[in-house]
C-alpha cells in the first residue's frame, strides 16, 4: 500500500470510475415500516414513512458529535455539512425539522439506527461494502482524502500507514471508522493502534502523547484544528488516498438508511440529485472547510459503485 497526494485528476484516473446517474442507488428490498417506543404504524404510514414524517414536522438523525460533519455548536444547537445538507433536502421533501440523537461514538451510528433510535444518520459517514451490508446509503454528497494530525513538525515524519509501521509508531483512529482498516492494511500493529471514542478524545490522546499521529479525512483534522486546538502544538499532514491490495479507496460520505426504508431513500436521492444539479451543495458546505473537488468528486460517484467497492 502506498500513499499519493490528493488530486481530483488522480483520484477519477486510477480509481477507475465513470461519471454515472445519482439516481443509480443499490436495488433495496421493497416495503417500509419502522417501530417507535415499542409500536408499530399504521399499514398506510409503513407504505410511506415520508407521508409519517411530513405529518409530524420532524425526522429524527443520528450523529456523533464529529466536526465538521455533523454535530451541536456551542449553542446547542444541530449543524455541520451532513445536517445542513440533510435539512435542505428533507424541506423541499416537507419536513421542516431534523432531531438530533448524538451517540457515544461514531461504531454506535449504525446500530442505533438498526435499533430504530432515529430514522437516518447524518454524519459524513464513508459508504463501504461493509457498511453496506449493514444500511442502505445515499448517493454521497462528498468525497475526500485523508490525512494524519501530527506534532508540530511532523518530527516522525509520518505521512502514510506504511511509515507508521515501519517506525514503530502509534497512531489514533475512531472507533467504527474505516481507517483501523486502513492503518492494518499497511502493516500497523494491533498494539500500535489506539482506537478513541470520538474526536475529541483522539485529539486529547495525541496532546497526551498516547498517539504520534491520529488518522481521519484532511477537512475534519483542519477543521477541528482550526476551530478548537489553534493553540497546541499539531499540524495536519498533506492529504493522501489510502491504497489497500494495489487499489485506491475512495472516501466518499453519504446518508444511512435502514434497509427497508427504500421510498424514503429514493425520494432522498432525488433531491441530492436535484441539488447537485444546481450547484447547491457547495454554498451550505463551504464553510466547513469543503472546497468545489470534494463537490464534484462525489456527484461522479454512487452509493451502488461503492456499495460494490468499484
Amino acid at each position: 500500500m502506498t500513499a499519493h497526494r490528493w488530486t481530483r485528476r488522480d483520484f477519477f484516473k486510477s480509481s477507475g470510475l465513470t461519471v454515472a446517474a445519482l439516481a443509480g442507488a443499490p436495488a433495496l428490498i421493497a416495503g417500509c415500516s419502522r417501530v417507535d417506543n415499542g409500536g408499530s404504524t399504521g399499514a398506510s404510514m409503513e407504505a410511506d414513512p415520508l407521508a409519517r414524517f411530513k405529518q409530524a414536522g420532524t425526522i429524527k438523525v443520528g450523529i456523533a458529535n464529529e466536526q465538521p460533519y455533523g454535530y451541536r455548536d456551542k449553542d446547542g444547537n444541530l449543524t455541520g455539512e451532513a445536517p445542513e445538507v440533510a435539512r435542505v433536502i428533507f424541506k423541499a421533501l416537507g419536513v421542516d425539522k431534523l432531531e438530533a440523537q448524538i451517540v457515544d461514538s461514531f461504531g454506535s451510528l449504525i446500530p442505533g439506527l438498526q435499533s430504530g433510535q432515529y430514522d437516518f444518520i447524518a454524519a459524513g459517514m464513508f459508504i463501504t461494502p461493509e457498511r453496506c451490508a449493514q444500511i442502505a446509503f445515499s448517493n454521497p454528497d462528498y468525497a475526500a482524502a485523508n490525512a494524519f494530525l501530527v506534532a508540530k513538525g511532523n518530527p516522525k515524519q509520518i505521512t502514510s500507514f506504511e511509515d507508521i509501521a515501519e517506525g514503530g509508531a502509534k497512531v489514533g483512529v475512531l472507533e467504527g471508522a474505516v481507517e483501523k482498516g486502513y492503518a492494518e492494511s499497511g502493516g500497523v500493529k494491533g498494539d500500535q493502534i489506539k482506537v478513541f471514542p470520538n474526536q475529541n478524545a483522539a485529539f486529547k490522546g495525541i496532546l497526551a502523547g498516547r498517539v504520534d499521529a491520529v488518522a481521519l479525512t484532511a477537512v475534519s483534522l483542519r477543521w477541528t484544528l482550526q476551530q478548537q486546538y489553534a493553540d497546541e502544538p499539531l499540524e495536519v499532514t498533506e492529504s493522501f488516498v489510502p491504497v489497500v491490495g494495489g487499489k485506491e479507496q475512495v472516501g466518499a460520505g453519504g446518508y444511512g438508511f435502514r434497509k427497508n426504508d427504500t421510498a424514503l431513500l429514493q425520494a432522498f436521492n432525488a433531491e441530492l440529485k436535484k441539488l447537485q444539479d444546481a450547484k447547491g451543495v457547495l454554498p451550505i458546505i463551504e464553510k466547513f472547510g469543503f472546497t468545489q473537488t470534494e463537490v464534484d468528486n462525489a456527484a461522479k460517484l454512487t452509493a451502488q459503485q461503492l456499495c460494490a467497492g468499484s
